[in-house]
């Protein structure tokens, strides 16, 4: 299922996947509490043989980053989980050996080449390759980056707020993920108001999965693309944006968000790029009457 070396030209900028694992056998009753079998049996013939398992009854998750080089930057969106990380209450992230940071170079990026690091909110699948242990101490992943946290999130997750059920997975990321990096200097933060960033990017607020989620959006030459997190983690949102997932905090924003990125990506032809649909993991959104379809490119 590996899409390496795919590479996508939009927008002035080249963009790559770079992978770090899929997650399989996941129960859409897991995923989607509040769906019913029957709904999700109505999606899946419409879903590409990649969403699913062989046997069409469980689920295919991806995480992975986005890297983006325009002429001037190198930029990460969202880093993935990371190694090493303490998750004795998420076991599946618990203790990690992946080699990110070589598929990384096989993209044609070192580490120290990275000018931005952008996390669109601070969970656990989405800011762990952010720092990495050394000697004991978590240091800057990229050590010549800026990273670029939503605001919101970041004095969220540093307060005992965020201590719930629903953040239950990402408890310890703010310490060995977000804050060694606010430590180092290294950090910037987008007000939740969001807004232009660099010369084709505009931070788009997509609260509701988490509080102060963001989006990416990127506008230049008559082409558009969106980088929207976890606005939707599996194809079967775009058709069911009313269904959110396990993982969502505020869930009636969730559902405005989503709605809204399905409107903008499908009005104006964008390519979406998710952070957790398999296969290739980038598509375009159509509208189908009153519905929203999704395919693959």
């Amino acid at each position: 299922m590996s899409d390496l070396g795919k590479e996508y030209r939009i927008a002035g900028v080249t963009v790559r996947k770079v992978q770090e694992q899929y997650l399989h056998d996941v129960p859409p009753s897991f995923l989607y509490p509040t769906a019913g079998s029957e709904e999700i049996k109505a999606v899946e013939p419409r879903l590409s043989a990649v969403d699913m398992e062989e046997g069409r009854d469980a689920l295919v998750v991806s995480i992975h980053s986005w890297l983006v080089i325009t002429p001037d930057h190198v930029i990460l969106i969202d880093t993935g989980s990371g190694n090493d990380k303490e998750r004795p209450r998420n076991s599946g992230f618990h203790h990690q050996t992946i080699p990110f940071l070589d598929r990384l170079r096989q993209a044609g990026v070192e580490p120290e080449d990275v000018d931005f690091v952008i996390n669109t909110h601070l969970h656990v699948d989405h800011s762990g390759w952010n720092t990495v242990l050394q000697d004991g101490r978590w240091i800057p992943t990229f050590k010549n980056a800026r990273y670029v946290f939503p605001r919101a999130e970041q004095e969220y997750y540093a307060s005992t707020a965020s201590h719930n059920d629903v953040n239950i997975p990402s408890l310890g990321v703010y310490e060995d993920s977000v804050r060694p990096v606010i430590e180092a200097g290294l950090a910037d933060f987008i007000d939740s108001a969001g807004g232009p960033f660099l010369d084709r990017f505009i931070f788009l607020p997509t609260p509701g999965h988490s509080i102060g989620h963001m989006s990416v959006m990127l506008e230049a030459d008559n082409e558009a693309a969106i980088f929207a997190g976890d606005v939707m983690h599996h194809p079967i949102q775009v058709e069911r944006p009313d269904l959110n997932t396990v993982f969502c905090e505020f869930l009636d924003q969730a559902a405005q968000s989503r709605q809204r990125v399905l409107e903008l990506a499908a009005d104006n032809r964008a390519m979406y790029f998710s952070t957790h649909f398999p296969g290739s993991s980038a598509g375009y959104v159509t509208r189908d009457g009153e519905k929203f379809r999704w395919s693959y490119v």
